[in-house]
């Protein structure tokens, strides 16, 4: 059964429009902070892995 796009997209913005009041402006901030911070050490991370594993191969 197909969904038709208006749908989708009614679906979609009655969602987004339904948890805009509950977010709080230290949510966003903190949320926003915390994936910047998962990013950095994931690379940090990997950085060190893959310096690891190329010196251990020679």
């Amino acid at each position: 059964m197909p969904s038709s796009n208006p749908t989708l997209i009614g679906t979609a913005g009655g969602t987004f429009l339904s948890v805009l009041p509950n977010l709080h402006s230290e949510d966003v901030l903190k949320t926003v902070l915390l994936a910047a911070l998962g990013a950095i050490v994931s690379f940090l991370l990997s950085m060190m892995l893959k310096f690891i594993v190329k010196r251990y191969k020679k």
